[in-house]
């Protein structure tokens, strides 16, 4: 094993209302066999218990960090912050009702060290709401360019972590849904590939209620993101929209 005791990694964790799960999410860092790491959460202004039950965990364990927007802004302000917060060497990403296989840090940072990657996801599974698996897997692919990205993005938000001494900080492009897959198509600006580790390292809950379960309402996005992020022409941007939404319609994926 590469000897990486010294590496911080830095967990990103915007939230906004997610008190049913995000007790168990901080339970899933704090449960990590890697133990140099520091989790940093930006509340967006939740309205919920979210704010009681972080604090509860920051008084208990001092590498967990809190901080509340001073308005509610988006998941990609929030995120940002977070970002520009951390001290690490790595950055992982962990969305509030997310869940990490116990290994994640420890297996994904001994791959990247070992195989000298500086950007990686994993595969991961998904659950509902009361944490039960759901029988699917979604399997990382070896390797994901800008172009592979912007066909389905085959990359798990919670799954993925970056060489933040190698390759920086970056800022996420703010819009409300999405922003997770504009801010990879930054980085692959800068790095040619996130490389796949294919184990299970992460649990993607899937939520009745959340707003990327509503696929209709998810097109302006696809738009805002394709034309006014990363000014694709017209004809490439709408062939994407209708990619994805070939995808979802015959439920490919």
């Amino acid at each position: 094993m590469v000897n990486k005791m010294n590496q911080l990694v830095s967990v990103i964790t915007p939230t906004y209302n997610c008190g049913a799960y995000i007790e168990d999410t901080i339970k899933s860092v704090i449960n990590q066999t890697y133990t140099n790491w520091e989790m940093i959460i930006v509340d967006d202004q939740s309205t919920d218990q979210t704010e009681e039950i972080v604090k509860r965990y920051t008084d208990l364990d001092q590498r967990i960090r809190y901080y509340k927007l001073e308005s509610n802004s988006g998941a990609a302000v929030a995120r940002t912050k977070a970002m520009e917060m951390a001290k690490g060497n790595y950055m992982a990403f962990l969305d509030s009702d997310d869940l990490w296989m116990s290994t994640k840090l420890e297996r994904q940072l001994n791959f990247m060290e070992e195989q000298h990657i500086n950007f990686s996801c994993t595969s991961y599974e998904q659950i509902d709401e009361q944490n039960q698996k759901l029988g699917k897997v979604l399997k990382c692919i070896p390797k994901t360019n800008y172009n592979r990205l912007l066909l389905d993005c085959p990359v798990g938000n919670s799954t993925v972590m970056y060489n933040v001494d190698h390759m920086g900080k970056f800022k996420v492009p703010n819009i409300r849904k999405r922003n997770d897959d504009a801010l990879w198509l930054q980085m692959l600006k800068k790095e040619q590939y996130i490389y796949g580790f294919d184990e299970i390292l992460m649990q993607y809950r899937i939520r009745n209620n959340s707003i990327s379960s509503n696929k209709l309402s998810l097109i302006k996005y696809h738009w805002q993101l394709y034309r006014e992020i990363e000014h694709l022409n017209v004809f490439r941007a709408g062939f994407h929209i209708a990619y994805w939404g070939f995808l979802k319609v015959f439920k490919i994926k």
